[in-house]
């Protein structure tokens, strides 16, 4: 995408009513929607996030299917989400929401026990050593999502890398954590989610066609 795309977006991003992007110092010093995004929507529907969300296609395919639930897709890249906001708009998705934020933030960004599910959508694995503090299922960051959790609250994985799908099954096995369910093939093995199947991103159209299995694992903190 070029500069100048990139700027008309971001542009474009201020003047939609469901885009938030507070500066890193609101968020630190006090987030004025944390604990307290039910006014954001207007109501006190249950709040589900998708982290990382790309071009918001999660974050607009499940606000379609439940809309009797709020989404918020939340991603650094507001050049994004952009489709993702402009097409929650044309289509008047009032349960939809972005926020321009890092992920490492999101237990400033959400009060305890305000969201009831997590979607992390084909993160980027960082399969590198030091990068594992990027890792989006790490124990760092499983420690932010039950924070922010309601106690019976649910993570979903959906990646197209076995190492990302390995290293979370095996770090929820070894800190008791519970596996709600789990698949290395969601397309051959029978019993996914209707939501993991008929929602598809970009990305993961690329992967199919390479032949790549999705894998699919759904959790809860303890």
């Amino acid at each position: 995408m070029g500069s100048k795309n990139k700027l008309k977006r971001f542009k474009e991003n201020e003047t939609f009513y469901n885009v938030v992007q507070p500066k890193r110092d609101e968020v630190v010093e006090g987030f004025q929607y944390k604990g307290n995004w039910a006014s954001f929507f207007g109501n006190d529907h249950p709040i589900v996030l998708e982290l990382g969300c790309g071009k918001g296609e999660y974050t607009v395919g499940l606000a379609k299917r439940n809309p009797d639930k709020n989404y918020i897709g939340v991603d650094i890249k507001g050049a994004r989400f952009w489709r993702g906001a402009k097409i929650a708009l044309e289509e008047n998705l009032k349960n939809v929401g972005f926020l321009r934020s890092q992920i490492e933030l999101v237990d400033l960004l959400f009060g305890p026990g305000e969201v009831s599910e997590i979607w992390i959508t084909f993160p980027d694995p960082q399969i590198k050593y030091k990068r594992t503090k990027h890792r989006m299922t790490n124990p760092d960051f499983l420690k932010k999502y039950k924070h922010i959790l309601k106690p019976d609250g649910v993570v979903n994985l959906k990646t197209d890398s076995e190492f990302m799908h390995g290293y979370t099954l095996g770090l929820l096995q070894g800190l008791g954590h519970e596996i709600i369910y789990s698949n290395h093939d969601v397309y051959k093995n029978e019993g996914a989610p209707s939501e993991v199947l008929e929602i598809q991103t970009f990305y993961e159209n690329q992967y199919l066609e390479k032949g790549k299995p999705i894998t699919f694992i759904q959790f809860r903190i303890h």
